[in-house]
């Protein structure tokens, strides 16, 4: 396999899961805004959208979007918090909380657009609140720490990478104090260390 990933974005969340599951891989890093990769392919012939991640799981066989990618990474996995059993209440809970990681992605996100107007800035700061305050109702009722029951899964690993993103923007989450635990706790784990020490992060 081969995960098309920008450094710091929510290809990251990937790049974690294939390290923690030990799944073969390489990694080609994509230039978002030229659309080409490091070995000089236009990106669009890969992932038409031009987003991360992309991961090719056979020759000319791409997956794209965060739900699918992760999903098929976990489905690798010999863990059951990884790869819950198909048809069961636990595997589409788990696209249940990856869809809702894909909410806050798409509240917290469009803060890197460059000449964003301050008033669009405003209205998703009021988005971005309320999806902090749902991200922390959810943990306040875990007894793991993690989204899910079982622990730590590959939506644990999309959120903390979501919520990285709050340092470089400035958002002080500060007021969601689990939120905040997660992302640590998730970004400390071996699989995310080696994962950013390969994407230059750390």
């Amino acid at each position: 396999m081969k995960l098309y990933y920008s450094p710091g974005a929510c290809s990251l969340a990937a790049h974690i899961m294939l390290n923690e599951t030990g799944l073969t891989h390489t990694l080609e890093q994509v230039n978002l805004k030229e659309k080409r990769t490091t070995s000089n392919i236009d990106y669009t012939t890969i992932n038409p959208r031009g987003a991360v991640p992309a991961l090719e799981i056979a020759p000319g066989v791409v997956l794209t979007q965060n739900v699918a990618v992760l999903t098929f990474i976990g489905q690798q996995a010999n863990s059951t918090a990884f790869h819950p059993a198909p048809n069961s209440l636990e595997f589409f809970r788990l696209l249940e909380i990856l869809g809702f990681c894909e909410d806050v992605h798409g509240a917290i996100g469009p803060l890197f657009a460059p000449d964003l107007p301050e008033a669009t800035r405003e209205r998703l700061q009021s988005v971005i609140q309320r999806r902090l305050t749902q991200v922390e109702a959810i943990l306040a009722k875990s007894t793991t720490g993690y989204l899910l029951p079982v622990g730590f899964t590959q939506a644990d690993a999309l959120m903390a990478v979501i919520l990285n993103w709050t340092t470089p923007l400035k958002i002080d989450i500060s007021a969601y104090p689990k939120a905040s635990t997660l992302r640590d706790t998730v970004l400390a784990r071996p699989a995310a260390q080696k994962a950013l020490k390969e994407e230059g992060l750390i």
